[in-house]
């Protein structure tokens, strides 16, 4: 197996047997990009000195038995809305434009201080909205990998780099994940402190991991969970260990939302429903579940409230540069401009409601299950269908993908399963047991 192909797990247990130098790892890694990022456009930067210095470090402190986390000598990207010290984080915009960062996003410093290694700057749409980015999907160079965390999917799928941080204020995590045949974890609103991330909605912005493992996304987990008290918004909850879960999978019991395969096409239908029969052979329990009267207007409160706080949040700056704005995004700002409190408020009463009704159904099952998307990753600069995401995303509770089969031409599918807040942990597990059953993707021809 080459260098460029290995999961973090592995990597960072051969960095730890000292049998593999980070400064190889980084090497082989930085040629993948070479040989690959100029089809897939994955990268808004690459920091080749400063990844090639932390490489030396590492190796050196791992020579002389020093370990400093988990993931020593592991390399990462991080999607352009995370403020990365003496790094540009642009957001995929021209308002943006040269901006250096003095400090770390929290999730970014959380993983160096676990040993890992920042390889670069993953390519956004404007301000993880909806004007795409220039990046590929690596399984057909004529589709989209999704948004906003477009160049996060694309680079861990295309094996440039094992593990990304993406967001997800929408759909922008666990679509993308999806389309490029990763494992996308959307963990509860507050896991992961989003101090140090560009905002878009303060209520609903979620940070988001991605790689090729569902034990992968628990090692990202452990390392980037838990309170920060810098953001405002970061839970207190207790911080399981994540990776031990994983060693107590047992058949979960899974409420199939069949409203969501009604929405999807025909073949998303068909194969998700295949990857469903495999899963009860196996030994899950299945049954039909049904979502609560709120649900009906779940997508409408989203987009309001979304809309709202993104109008907020750009106020000053779109009133002293609004014509370097692109399209979509200056189209949602001025239509935020024009809600009024009152329907705010009222989208925010909805939430609570939704998330309070969803409760007896969460007790019930251990996972929900969707079909990640409605339909495979299309063709052209448009970003997908973002609306198997949404009641999770504004309802906040944590959300996975796990690929679970391809369409005929050859387009990775996902599962979506579903929890209940700050349950990540057996989340975890049922996703694991999912992924031995209906196995990983395989790596995307380039």
């Amino acid at each position: 197996m080459s260098l460029h192909e290995l999961a973090a797990v592995d990597a960072a247990r051969a960095i730890r047997e000292t049998v593999l130098s980070p400064v190889d790892l980084v090497a082989a890694l930085l040629e993948r990009i070479e040989a690959v990022d100029g089809r897939v456009q994955a990268w808004a930067l690459v920091d080749r000195d400063g990844a090639r210095a932390a490489a030396r470090r590492a190796g050196d402190e791992a020579a002389r038995g020093m370990f400093r986390g988990p993931l020593h000598g592991v390399p990462f990207g991080a999607k352009d809305i995370f403020y990365s010290a003496g790094l540009r984080t642009e957001a995929g915009s021209k308002v943006m434009a040269g901006f250096v960062p003095s400090y770390d996003a929290t999730a970014v410093a959380r993983l160096k201080a676990a040993g890992a290694i920042l390889l670069g700057k993953l390519h956004t749409t404007e301000f993880a909205t909806y004007d795409p980015a220039p990046t590929r999907n690596p399984w057909n160079l004529a589709c989209t990998p999704g948004g906003s965390s477009s160049g996060s999917a694309a680079a861990v799928a295309a094996r440039m780099v094992p593990l990304a941080l993406g967001s997800q204020t929408i759909g922008s995590n666990v679509r993308p994940a999806s389309y490029c045949g990763l494992v996308g974890l959307k963990p509860t609103f507050g896991r992961i402190s989003t101090r140090g991330v560009m905002a878009l909605s303060y209520t609903q912005d979620h940070v988001g991991l991605m790689a090729r493992s569902v034990e992968d996304v628990g090692l990202l987990l452990s390392t980037t969970a838990g309170h920060d008290p810098e953001d405002p918004s970061s839970s207190r909850a207790p911080v399981p260990d994540y990776l031990a879960a994983l060693t107590r999978r047992r058949s979960p019991r899974v409420g199939l939302l069949r409203d969501f395969f009604e929405r999807a096409t025909p073949e998303v239908a068909s194969v998700t429903a295949q990857a469903v029969n495999r899963l009860a052979r196996a030994g899950a329990t299945v049954e039909e579940a049904k979502l609560p009267p709120t649900f009906r207007a779940v997508y409408a409160a989203a987009y309001l409230i979304t809309r709202s706080d993104t109008a907020s949040i750009h106020a000053e700056r779109f009133a002293q540069k609004a014509d370097l704005y692109r399209p979509a995004i200056r189209s949602a700002i001025e239509m935020g401009m024009l809600i009024p409190g009152d329907l705010y408020v009222r989208a925010l009463r909805i939430r609570r409601q939704f998330r309070r009704e969803l409760s007896p159904l969460l007790d019930r099952f251990d996972v929900l299950l969707t079909p990640t998307t409605p339909a495979p990753a299309p063709e052209g600069m448009a970003t997908g269908d973002p609306q198997f995401q949404v009641p999770w995303s504004l309802s906040g509770l944590p959300s996975i993908t796990v690929p679970c089969g391809f369409t005929t031409s050859g387009l990775p599918l996902g599962i979506q399963l579903v929890s209940g807040a700050f349950t990540e942990a057996p989340l975890l597990a049922a996703a694991a047991w999912c992924e031995d059953v209906l196995g990983q993707a395989a790596a995307p021809t380039l």
